[in-house]
């Protein structure tokens, strides 16, 4: 099936637009001959046995099978002048001249395979229409308003439809989530805090909120965003004044699982989700991150092996990513996102990884208390080094002076020996620390002859480690 913001996307930026329904949908398809058995039903009383020789509503695979005849009817038209979703299709053209020569073509094609539409479903030579749930004109595309607010799950379920136009919409409903859990013998109180959360959507819907569709050769950015509760993001691209407009809102709530993440876990988790969320958008293109710290960028240029940030940075390998301080706004829709997502300052992140990130918060609590120092022992350096027949590698666990151990695995690209693994592995973890910027290091590891080498009680004789 069509991905339907590709679709939104396509139909708009035209001049001039038609929109057409299909006419009894899937009962337009023939059932084969050996297949019109299984669709046999039983009626009520005297009135007998039936069967479908056409493709009824309800079966598992029918929708693909329409869109798939769709795309066979129309497979040259599609995405130059025409969009199809179904039995949903919008005849659309750049320029008005052209759009009477499109639909005598979208019908010829139509005749010809005897396809029918509903005249009561169908608007000619518009410059906009409803489209998929959404009101796409010559140069944006439009949230249309919700219309029913009689009760609470019918006006959640408007506003999560409109979520893509929203930022931090999750974030926004979040007040609501208590009434949401209420069992059937539980009062349902609407209180002075649900009023506020719902006078804050509405005000933000009075306004339509516009999205543009992104353009081919620009790159896109990205603000990502976390907080206690819910995580958050905004993909724009620039335009041709050089302003930022929104492309796609993106926020969830977190689960209790993920509140207890640190800050820095879940700016990732914000990341990995928009990359999972639009990747169809993401992937083409090159996209900027923008953050308020570099967190990002050492999770993409340092990538763990293990845990959760190694999956996710395994997941975010076929992006092309840059990471981008934030700087002056552009646009207004950047700026409500900045509004709507305060985050959480993590300071002088400048030049310090996850690890020591995690330690600068632990040791700010802990100077509090005269007890507590985080310089009274150095940094523990666990290595080791291992060779099998098809292939080598090294482990590394760095160990704050509080206790807390991160662990690495890297394999090697060459064939080597057992020691030769050794000495690799200490050299990573020594490169490790000294990005980090620490001065004083206890190191352990299981090789005698590394540590005795290194220590100077023992000499090097085998040239292939001399150069360690």
């Amino acid at each position: 099936m069509p991905m339907a913001d590709m679709l939104i996307d396509g139909a708009a930026h035209n001049q001039m637009l038609s929109f057409m329904d299909g006419n009894a949908g899937y009962n337009q398809i023939m059932m084969a001959e050996q297949d019109i058995h299984k669709t046999a039903f039983m009626c009520p009383g005297h009135i007998g046995a039936f069967e479908y020789t056409v493709m009824p509503f309800g079966l598992r695979n029918a929708g693909a099978t329409y869109q798939r005849a769709m795309n066979s009817i129309f497979h040259d038209m599609i995405g130059h002048s025409l969009e199809v979703y179904i039995d949903d299709v919008v005849i659309k053209s750049p320029e008005e001249g052209n759009h009477v020569s499109s639909l005598r073509k979208a019908f010829l094609r139509m005749r010809q395979h005897k396809l029918k539409m509903n005249p009561k479903k169908c608007v000619f030579g518009v410059q906009a229409g409803n489209f998929l749930g959404f009101l796409v004109h010559k140069s944006i595309i439009e949230a249309l308003p919700p219309r029913n607010k009689k009760e609470l799950q019918s006006r959640l379920g408007k506003i999560n439809f409109l979520r893509r136009f929203i930022a931090n919409s999750a974030g926004k409903i979040q007040p609501f989530s208590s009434l949401l859990r209420l069992k059937q013998e539980q009062t349902f109180k609407w209180e002075e805090q649900h009023q506020q959360a719902f006078q804050e959507i509405k005000h933000y819907l009075s306004n339509p909120p516009v999205l543009s569709p992104p353009k081919r050769g620009r790159p896109l950015k990205l603000y990502v965003s976390a907080s206690e509760v819910s995580i958050g993001s905004l993909l724009v691209q620039d335009n041709k004044e050089g302003k930022e407009q929104a492309v796609y809102y993106l926020s969830r709530t977190l689960t209790e699982v993920e509140r207890r993440y640190s800050a820095i876990e879940r700016l990732c988790l914000a990341l990995y989700f928009t990359a999972v969320k639009l990747r169809h958008y993401m992937l083409p293109h090159t996209i900027y991150i923008i953050a308020k710290t570099d967190l990002i960028k050492y999770m993409l240029t340092r990538p763990m092996l293990r845990g959760r940030i190694g999956k996710w940075t395994l997941a975010l390998t076929e992006f092309t990513f840059r990471y981008v301080p934030q700087k002056a706004v552009k646009g207004q829709a950047v700026a409500n996102f900045l509004a709507d997502h305060p985050g959480e300052e993590i300071e002088n992140m400048d030049s310090l990884d996850i690890a020591n990130a995690d330690l600068l918060t632990r040791a700010h609590v802990c100077l509090n208390n005269p007890i507590y120092s985080i310089h009274l022992t150095p940094w523990k350096l666990y290595f080791d080094g291992s060779k099998t027949d098809k292939a080598s590698g090294a482990g590394v666990v760095l160990e704050e002076p509080l206790g807390i151990r991160h662990c690495y695995s890297f394999p090697s690209d060459f064939q080597c020996t057992n020691n030769r693994a050794e000495y690799e592995a200490l050299i990573i973890g020594l490169e490790m620390l000294v990005e980090l910027g620490i001065q004083s290091v206890e190191i352990l590891g299981d090789s005698m002859l590394v540590l005795k080498q290194i220590a100077g009680e023992f000499k090097c004789l085998n040239p292939s480690l001399a150069v360690y």
